[in-house]
């Protein structure tokens, strides 16, 4: 996975990181993103996952490595910063803060580039049009599934070129679920490149570009998402069987 380009949005080299500079949840992880892609990060529970996106954001300790995002270093930055390289991240838990309305949410989204406010609100609207009936509502009112939107949408509010997911189908019903996904498509088509940790193995693939598969801390696999989802070795990793197309 040592695949250099100018089309690389963010490239990760030799990363290490946990919550404690003593034990290493992820050793040695190596990728890279492309422009204008969705690319979703997979593995069983305790894989890695969630802690690789976090240290994307500044949350965690690193041991090793090196983070570029558009050829720039961002290990040392603090996470504002980082927010404000044009990267948002959207947290599987507590994403939204349910005692303001659904449209102080949004606004909150914005503050760092507020010129744009009106112009992203209607992008946003374009996108999520049932959010436009719950502006004036709190957001702690709204379903899961509504909330997630939510999320998603005020993250967009700062135009970002680096949409972060973290488990965005966690918890939601069959029905929430295929709109999440379906949105996440959207998304990339209005040209935001997605980097996406799912469980949902089968579904995130269908919408992915290419996918990476964690297994204890350590990537196991990458490749096209189309060519995973017929792998006998993602079977192998998640359930020491079959492949995740009969499943």
């Amino acid at each position: 996975m040592n695949q250099t380009s100018k089309e690389n949005l963010l490239e990760i080299k030799s990363l290490s990181a946990g919550y404690s500079s003593q034990v290493n949840i992820i050793r040695d992880i190596s990728l890279w993103v492309n422009e204008g892609e969705i690319l979703t990060i997979l593995g069983p529970n305790g894989a890695g996952k969630s802690t690789l996106i976090k240290s994307l954001c500044g949350l965690l300790r690193f041991t090793s490595g090196s983070i570029l995002f558009r050829q720039n270093e961002i290990i040392g930055l603090k996470t504002h910063q980082i927010i404000s390289q044009s990267i948002a991240y959207v947290p599987q838990t507590n994403n939204v803060f349910s005692r303001l309305s659904v449209e102080h949410n949004l606004d909150l989204g914005s503050l760092a580039n507020p010129q744009i406010h009106d112009q992203r609100l209607e992008h946003v609207f374009e996108l999520f049009p049932d959010l436009k009936r719950f502006l004036g509502k709190k957001a702690g009112i709204l379903s899961g599934g509504q909330r997630q939107m939510l999320a998603i949408a005020r993250a967009l509010m700062s135009a970002p070129a680096m949409l972060l997911l973290d488990e965005p189908s966690a918890g939601l019903s069959p029905l929430f679920r295929r709109q999440v996904f379906e949105h996440v498509k959207k998304i990339k088509e209005s040209g935001v490149t997605v980097l996406m940790v799912e469980q949902n193995a089968k579904a995130a693939l269908k919408v992915s570009d290419r996918g990476i598969i964690l297994s204890d801390g350590k990537l196991r696999l990458e490749g096209a998402a189309d060519e995973l989802l017929e792998s006998p070795e993602i079977g192998e990793i998640y359930f020491g069987t079959q492949a995740m197309s009969s499943k």
